[in-house]
């Protein structure tokens, strides 16, 4: 995998160029996921979450009333709950629960805050469905970084906050201070500051203060009530040092955080279903949802 890996090229966020990756990466990886599903016998439908388009995914044995809200990643300006199938059907599989993915609205078109009042607004008709003592709300890199901005925004509204939190590789620091963002330049096959993740930051904030905790979570105060939390992250994993900052604060602050930091693994790896470590993480992770 490492091998193959292409070699990161700059991703202008234009919307023009922009809307043809868009096209390109849904047309690689949302077949998959269908596949995936397919092979596991899942089922999918589309519904509206708080006024959000949202996929759900049903596994094929249901063994749990609890469910999983799940935030696709892409940086805020890409991505697509279709793209991210193959994770959320094997949550929904081996949790035995029903996953829900909103597709909530991407940056430039939509800048901060339309994705967080999206998540907001789908979290808000979930746990109205079901009660926050059942939800667990997970994420992967910006996804994750909005899962986690969302328990800020829940508890600012008054709203009970999740029972669990799951957050693959989080994007936690759009300021780009963490030391392996320079120290694995060039290590994580995937990700790239410059290339990659700024002008995407910059797309989403509008001109914001990249240090906004609502934007980056990272310098939040974690509120009361805070859910038990999971973090993945790898040793090639280009926000390893976020993840270990964001763990570290949580636990600081009283929080149950575990951090799990899996050998020679990169920015998600979760996403790549066919390596064993993603389908062990995963597994791991399910046991966590499902677990007291």
């Amino acid at each position: 995998m490492l091998n193959a890996a292409p070699e990161i090229m700059a991703r202008p966020t234009d919307l023009a160029s922009l809307q043809q990756r868009r096209k390109e990466t849904y047309a690689l990886y949302a077949p998959q996921g269908v596949k995936w599903c397919a092979k596991l016998g899942g089922v999918t439908e589309d519904v509206e979450l708080g006024g959000v388009r949202a996929q759900v995914v049903s596994p094929k044995e249901t063994r749990s009333k609890d469910v999983v809200l799940y935030f696709f990643g892409g940086g805020y300006v890409q991505g697509s709950p279709e793209e991210d199938l193959c994770i959320t059907a094997t949550i929904a599989d081996e949790a035995g629960c029903r996953v829900y993915a909103p597709a909530y609205r991407l940056a430039p078109e939509h800048p901060y805050p339309a994705a967080l009042e999206d998540a907001l607004a789908s979290y808000r008709a979930l746990i109205a469905a079901h009660g926050a003592n059942a939800v667990t709300v997970m994420g992967e890199s910006a996804g994750a970084g909005l899962a986690l901005s969302l328990m800020m925004a829940a508890a600012q509204a008054g709203l009970a906050l999740p029972k669990k939190l799951v957050l693959l590789s989080p994007w936690s620091d759009l300021t780009a201070t963490g030391d392996t963002i320079r120290t694995l330049q060039g290590i994580d096959p995937w990700l790239d500051y410059a290339a990659t993740l700024e002008p995407a930051a910059k797309a989403y904030a509008h001109g914001r203060d990249l240090a906004d905790p609502l934007l980056s979570p990272l310098y939040a105060d974690f509120p009361q009530g805070f859910p038990k939390t999971q973090i993945t992250t790898g040793t090639r994993d280009l926000f390893l040092s976020d993840c270990a900052r964001l763990s570290t604060k949580m636990r600081q602050a009283g929080i149950a955080c575990e951090l799990r930091v899996w050998e020679g693994m990169w920015h998600v790896f979760e996403y790549y279903i066919d390596m064993p470590e993603a389908r062990a993480s995963l597994s791991e992770i399910a046991g966590f949802i499902a677990g007291n």
